[in-house]
């Protein structure tokens, strides 16, 4: 069964050194070392569409794979930083640019936005972005459920609190991916600690609250592949069933979904063997957490396609981890798709 491979987890962490400059300087200006409010230079389209063409889609090409779902660089979304003013501005030139980018490579990517989140901040700010990208052709978005930073400051994500995001996600028709920013604890590393330990924060959450029995149509997906909760799956079905929840498949399967973004082969056997099919997308964070070339496979970490095609699935389960899942999850992307090969029948040919 012939299919698209979608890569639902990407990272614009390509970025232009104008953009880190920016981003150091609007910081500055929010510890209050500097009095003056940054402004960004100009970045031009060929500068984009060059880091692109070297980085995300040749990659892309060398390994297989058709569309990534790209969002700007996670740890770099910063929302500890407490000004909401400068989180509204950061993110919209964040989102802006991978708004060019697609607009640049529409059949490689599809954007994922972006949110202004701050410590002890509204909501309201949020959903306006949400809003103005979701009109810009956004297909997802990234919600952090700890803008603190590793405090976990604010409410669960269950708590109502959160309501009115996930209300406006269902009725945009979006899903979130739940992703925090850069730990603020030296002694907790980002990528390695503060990222998984999230997961599983986050994946605790829902076990204990009632989220999609107050939002049926939301759907959330849990990155780096749910963390280390398939690796303790009978723990939660266990405690699902001492709270009285239920099975996991009831009470939160049929909304809550799983990358692939695993670096090695057992780790991967392990989230297939513990998490249904229908609840597993690809992804691989492209370009994100790990880099290099692991010495015992002689490939690079984070190519995780590997490691999902050394399962040895049958075509229909290749079919719904690869394109299928990410189609039902992400109905705005697979519009996208049916609209782009309605102008241009054969996408596969187009994107390798």
């Amino acid at each position: 069964m012939p299919h698209l491979t979608i890569d639902c987890h990407g990272h614009f962490t390509t970025e232009p050194e104008e953009l880190h400059r920016f981003r150091a300087a609007q910081l500055e200006y929010v510890r209050g070392e500097s009095e003056t409010r940054p402004h960004l230079d100009a970045i031009s389209d060929e500068t984009l569409r060059a880091i692109i063409e070297a980085n995300q889609l040749r990659i892309q090409r060398e390994r297989g794979s058709d569309v990534t779902l790209l969002s700007p660089r996670a740890s770099g979304m910063g929302h500890h930083a407490p000004d909401q003013s400068i989180a509204t501005e950061w993110a919209q030139i964040s989102n802006d640019s991978i708004r060019r980018i697609v607009d640049a490579f529409p059949r490689n990517f599809a954007g994922v936005c972006q949110l202004p989140q701050v410590v002890d901040g509204s909501l309201e700010p949020v959903i306006e972005e949400l809003e103005r990208c979701v009109e810009a052709g956004f297909v997802g978005c990234n919600v952090n459920p700890d803008p603190s930073g590793g405090g976990w400051s604010g409410p669960s994500i269950t708590d109502p609190w959160w309501d009115p995001l996930w209300s406006a996600l269902a009725r945009l028709d979006v899903p979130a991916m739940l992703h925090v920013s850069a730990s603020t604890n030296p002694v907790v590393h980002t990528t390695g600690a503060h990222y998984i330990a999230a997961d599983v924060v986050v994946f605790m959450q829902l076990v204990q609250g009632d989220l999609f029995q107050r939002h049926p149509d939301l759907r959330v997906i849990i990155p780096h592949g749910g963390g280390a909760a398939p690796y303790h799956w009978g723990r939660y079905r266990g405690l699902a069933t001492m709270l009285g929840k239920g099975t996991l498949a009831e009470h939160l399967l049929e909304n809550t979904f799983f990358d692939t973004c695993v670096y090695h082969q057992s780790g991967i056997d392990a989230l297939f063997a513990a998490v249904p099919v229908e609840n597993i997308l690809f992804g691989s964070e492209l370009l994100g957490a790990v880099r290099g070339i692991d010495p015992e496979s002689r490939h690079e970490y984070d190519d995780t396609k590997r490691y999902v095609d050394a399962l040895g699935l049958d075509d229909a389960s290749r079919h719904a981890v690869f394109e299928g899942n990410a189609r039902r999850v992400y109905p705005r992307l697979d519009r996208r798709l049916n609209d782009l090969n309605a102008r241009r029948p054969s996408l596969m040919e187009t994107t390798r």
